[in-house]
């Protein structure tokens, strides 16, 4: 019998608490009922403990589940990986060649006009601190090095290298000249390293401290040294032979307190600019000119 409408407004609020009593025994545990020896009354814990734990055992379970489907769905695309992705990571930052001697001290070897993309042989310098930033870079898929000498040729020098192996990566490295041969030093004054093989060129950049503790195998740069500039193949991460039988040094001893911007030509353009071969190409070309009689 539907009966009328204010009749079925009338069991409107009864039915409400009907509702809600059934909702409370839902929720009730058996802890909460205080019948029984050692009951507390309707918050007592005496012997319902072990139930009510177990009701929140089932409670966490059911909220780990829910928790984990919903990473899922939210937070995982449908390859599984994770959103957001870590950051990438800073590419090398281009050495910048328009700072030489004036913040920075440059030496390059190569081709007149060259820069740390296109010499041969490229090395910067500049005060940063208590540190001193070197920036290196040459023409080779191998390695890259610095050495500071007391004299211009190799033998009890220490070496700062950039040296490119098998796995892609640049690694800087300390090594000490004994005789023509270089010797790996686990004691590396390097850091905040980082380097890039492009385009077949070795390029790095590193800090040192300026003073060091006394060692045999590490000078301090606040002296002035000799540079030697020196690269080379290399095989499994290994440091082989220079390329040239004479590398380039320094043809005075330097200070990392003077930034100067200095150029040395390679050995083909040595050939080219001395006085007698430029005499000869002006006779060659007088004589073509004016032909024979």
């Amino acid at each position: 019998m539907v009966g009328q409408p204010w009749q079925r407004l009338a069991w409107a609020p009864l039915l409400l608490r009907l509702l809600l009593a059934g909702i409370a025994a839902c929720d009730a545990s058996p802890a909460d009922d205080g019948a029984g020896p050692g009951g507390r009354g309707p918050r007592g814990r005496a012997q319902g403990d072990a139930g009510a734990d177990e009701t929140v055992a089932r409670h966490d379970s059911s909220y780990g589940t829910f928790a984990g489907e919903f990473y899922d769905l939210r937070y995982l695309s449908d390859e599984g990986y994770p959103f957001p992705t870590a950051p990438p990571v800073d590419p090398f930052a281009k050495i910048k060649v328009e700072d030489c001697g004036r913040t920075k001290g440059c030496f390059r070897y190569g081709k007149p006009g060259c820069n740390a993309e296109t010499c041969d042989y490229f090395l910067s310098y500049r005060m940063i601190g208590a540190d001193v930033e070197f920036e290196l870079s040459a023409d080779t898929d191998g390695w890259v090095a610095v050495g500071f000498s007391s004299d211009k040729k190799m033998g009890g020098d220490d070496v700062m290298a950039c040296v490119h192996d098998d796995n892609g990566r640049v690694r800087i490295q300390h090594f000490y000249n004994v005789g023509q041969w270089a010797k790996e030093v686990q004691r590396n004054p390097a850091r905040d390293e980082e380097g890039v093989f492009e385009n077949n060129r070795v390029t790095c950049r590193f800090k040192r401290p300026v003073n060091v503790p006394r060692d045999e195998t590490i000078v301090d740069l606040h002296l002035s040294w000799y540079y030697l500039f020196a690269w080379g193949p290399a095989i499994q991460g290994s440091i082989t032979r220079h390329d040239i039988d004479s590398p380039p040094a320094s043809e005075r001893v330097v200070s990392i307190y003077k930034y100067e911007d200095i150029f040395m030509p390679s050995a083909a353009y040595q050939t080219f600019s001395s006085p007698f071969c430029l005499l000869l190409i002006v006779a060659l070309t007088f004589y073509l000119l004016m032909g024979t009689p």
